[in-house]
């Protein structure tokens, strides 16, 4: 995409920094508080001239007091600045991953059903949940590790100990407390990673419905629900991120100013020891130097390389997928509620890789609220066929019209809002049963409603048995349900759009004997005064369809009604024969 390294890195920098240029003034002040956290050290070694100037050569006792004290001064602005640039640093990065994840939510939403087919939903998911957050890295990580050094503990305990052990033993005899407060804000942060993984499973929840329900999402125009529903998701794990975060930073201001406490004490027994002669200058200062670099923050020594790459390569893949193409949505129209007359005229279309076209030269007239049933056998073209009505896919040659306009002049909210779908298989949502049932119309719609809807798909029944009726949570995807509940929950939601178009994909196929009954009353209780449009594995359930059509190999093979292709000697009195016999064995 770019044509160096070099400029990839600087144009996904700039675009990393865009977005946190209305925050401006956040990040200017979690750059200064960084600052003079980091300018603490060398502010720090200048207080050791009236130290050794006035305890250890003019051996004056004032010095001695005062210049303790002032570095647990200086300690507590280190705190407080590192505590403020933590928060700051927090709320920024957690701003920026929760905007990126808001933006990349709502393109997938936007993409064509084609996408999906050419790529992994665990790939989707890694990009939303987890480059994202690695983006961050090269925006606020790189910048902290430059402007403060990180060192070696081991090597300035062993200093340490060479130089005095005595005094350090007074250092590690600060250990215990600063043990607890580590044990406690490991308690603390410990909770908070439990809330952590709750809240990310409930994103990677919302991630996976509106993956594997994209087409229920824009067929019944629920992309607004689904953002609200991820949004909050995202909002909850960046709170919890800044409580980490601001727990961590209060903890090392704590213990900073723990350990500042006890290097108050050992300044001052050193100075004693100076008075007496014990100890030289030389010696205090090779002590003292050691003890400032030993509070470094262990997080300073990271490979800020590595960190680098990290980032730059998740931006990468972050930004590739916004910049994905969203689908075909350049009608200006707005669809009304139409008759529902259907013509394809001439229609072809063919999936990428495919070894042939799946539709050949298709021309078709569907009258307003006629029922058309389509068979065949597999990969004949009749689920196809059907996608194109709602443009979950457009045609490649060809053209499809409703009432005499073509598709493509409506825009894709308006013309999917006056189509409904029932498919083999149901897709329901872990929710509550009237919450499925209103899909997309939640709000808009009283609960009156929503019962005679379930009343008209027979599911009134089972829905009043439940435990707590319409408010029963039915599991991902109705795993507390039966085949035949979930297929005549999505009857209900189709009932309650009342669309003039109506797309039934074999809705029976896969139900019991009784199962089918029920869902085929409710089926024709749904079917009258519209369009529709039945895609049929058993032919006994299209015997009163208005007409059937016969697909074979992408084309038309026949149209007629029941009687008359049952007396013909073709595709279909031969498919009619054969699962005859097969329901007779």
């Amino acid at each position: 995409m770019f044509p160096n390294q070099d400029v990839t890195s600087l144009v996904l920098y700039k675009r990393v920094m865009g977005y946190l240029r209305p925050h401006w003034k956040i990040f200017l002040l979690s750059i200064i508080t960084m600052t003079i956290a980091a300018a603490t050290e060398p502010l720090f070694a200048r207080l050791m001239k009236p130290l050794i100037d006035g305890g250890f050569v003019d051996r004056d006792p004032a010095a001695i007091i005062w210049t303790p004290l002032a570095i647990v001064g200086l300690f507590l602005l280190r705190g407080v600045a590192s505590f403020i640039n933590e928060y700051a640093s927090s709320w920024l990065s957690g701003k920026l991953v929760q905007q990126l994840r808001e933006e990349m939510f709502d393109r997938m939403l936007r993409l064509p059903v084609n996408y999906y087919d050419q790529h992994p939903s665990g790939r989707i998911l890694s990009r939303i949940a987890f480059d994202v957050s690695q983006v961050s890295e090269a925006g606020f990580n790189v910048i902290t590790v430059t402007v403060k050094d990180g060192v070696t503990v081991i090597g300035l305990l062993a200093l340490l100990l060479y130089t005095d052990w005595k005094l350090t033993l007074i250092c590690l005899a600060v250990m215990p407390v600063v043990a607890w407060c580590v044990r406690f804000v490991s308690r603390r942060l410990r909770g908070l990673s439990r809330k952590n993984q709750h809240d990310m499973a409930q994103l990677t929840q919302v991630l996976n419905e509106s993956i594997d329900c994209q087409r229920i999402v824009k067929i019944y125009g629920g992309q607004g629900y689904e953002a609200g529903r991820f949004a909050t998701s995202a909002a909850a794990i960046r709170h919890n991120l800044i409580k980490e975060r601001s727990t961590s930073a209060a903890s090392t201001g704590v213990t900073q100013l723990i350990i500042a406490c006890s290097l108050a004490v050992i300044l001052y027994y050193a100075g004693v020891q100076a008075q007496a002669g014990h100890f030289s200058a030389g010696d205090f200062m090779s002590f003292l130097t050691a003890m400032l670099m030993l509070f470094a923050p262990i997080k300073r020594i990271t490979s800020i390389s590595q960190t680098i790459q990290k980032g730059l390569a998740a931006a990468e893949s972050v930004f590739a997928f916004l910049d994905e193409t969203s689908e075909n949505d350049t009608g200006q129209r707005q669809l009304g509620r139409p008759q529902g007359a259907l013509v394809f005229e001439q229609v072809s279309f063919g999936y990428p890789g495919a070894e042939r076209i799946a539709l050949d030269d298709i021309n078709l007239s569907v009258a307003a609220g006629e029922t058309v049933a389509l068979v065949g056998s597999s990969g004949s073209g009749k689920t196809t066929l059907t996608s194109l009505i709602p443009r979950f896919y457009d045609p490649d040659g060809g053209r499809i019209l409703i009432d005499g306009v073509d598709l493509r002049e409506f825009s894709l909210a308006s013309l999917r809002s006056q189509i409904a779908l029932v498919s083999q298989e149901v897709v329901l949502f872990n929710d509550t049963v009237a919450a499925n049932i209103a899909y997309g119309r939640i709000g808009e719609v009283s609960p009156e409603e929503i019962r005679e809807a379930a009343r008209a798909a027979n599911a009134l029944e089972f829905i009043e048995a439940m435990p707590q009726g319409f408010d029963t949570l039915i599991g991902e995807n109705g795993t507390r349900l039966s085949g035949g509940q979930r297929q005549r929950l999505a009857i209900a939601r189709a009932i309650l759009k009342n669309a003039p178009i109506l797309i039934l994909d074999e809705a029976t196929s896969a139900l019991d004997t009784q199962s089918e009954r029920l869902v085929q009353s409710a089926l024709e209780q749904l079917m009258k005064n519209r369009t529709t449009l039945v895609v049929a594995h058993r032919l006994s359930t299209i015997e009163n369809a208005d007409r059937i059509v016969v697909m074979h190999q992408g084309r038309i093979a026949e149209i007629g009604r029941h009687q008359e292709l049952l007396a013909g000697s073709g595709i279909y009195s031969t498919l009619h024969r054969l699962q005859y016999q097969a329901g007779s064995e």
